[in-house]
């Protein structure tokens, strides 16, 4: 067929080879080629941030991706946060702190949190605590329709202080 092209991916650790239109975008590859539907599909122009995934370490939007531009590339998605049935530190924390109303925006924010709290912010600039406008600025990058955004900045600022060894664990209110 025309304008088709074999891309090898790596989804969540799992290798993927699949030939796809040059026109599909990575959003479409992974829900609709190989399944993983929490990567999820809002305005589709890059603005509301819900198919945010981790493509080589760094958040990327998948509605502005092509899926050939991912030949050869790590991705991870929401799916490949929890182990098992168990969820991850962040997920635990968005729970904990009521971060998520409908769900539907709450993939983006989890990959885009766990992207920025993998590279080790988990603190500021002169390596004080992560602080609230920081999270807040973090979570300004997607959109969200059902929440204030307070739990979200919860979810993050309580599980960067977890993972730099602050106060314990994920769960709780902010100190």
């Amino acid at each position: 067929m025309k304008d088709m092209h074999a891309v090898r991916v790596t989804v969540n650790g799992r290798g993927h080879e699949l030939v796809v239109e040059a026109r599909r975008t990575l959003a479409d590859m992974l829900r609709h080629d190989l399944g993983y539907t929490g990567t999820h599909l809002g305005c589709e122009h890059g603005i509301c941030g819900a198919c945010t995934v981790i493509l080589d370490g760094q958040p990327a939007r998948s509605c502005l991706v092509f899926g050939v531009q991912a030949d050869g590339a790590q991705v991870r998605t929401v799916e490949g946060l929890a182990d098992g049935e168990r969820l991850s530190d962040l997920q635990q924390a968005f729970s904990d702190h009521h971060a998520l109303q409908c769900g539907f925006c709450t993939p983006g924010f989890l990959m885009l949190a766990e992207a920025y709290l993998a590279e080790a912010h988990l603190t500021g600039a002169g390596g004080e605590p992560l602080t609230e406008e920081q999270a807040r600025e973090l979570a300004a990058a997607n959109l969200c329709r059902c929440t204030g955004y307070q739990g979200i900045v919860e979810a993050i600022l309580a599980t960067a202080r977890a993972r730099a060894g602050g106060n314990g664990a994920a769960e709780g209110s902010p100190a």
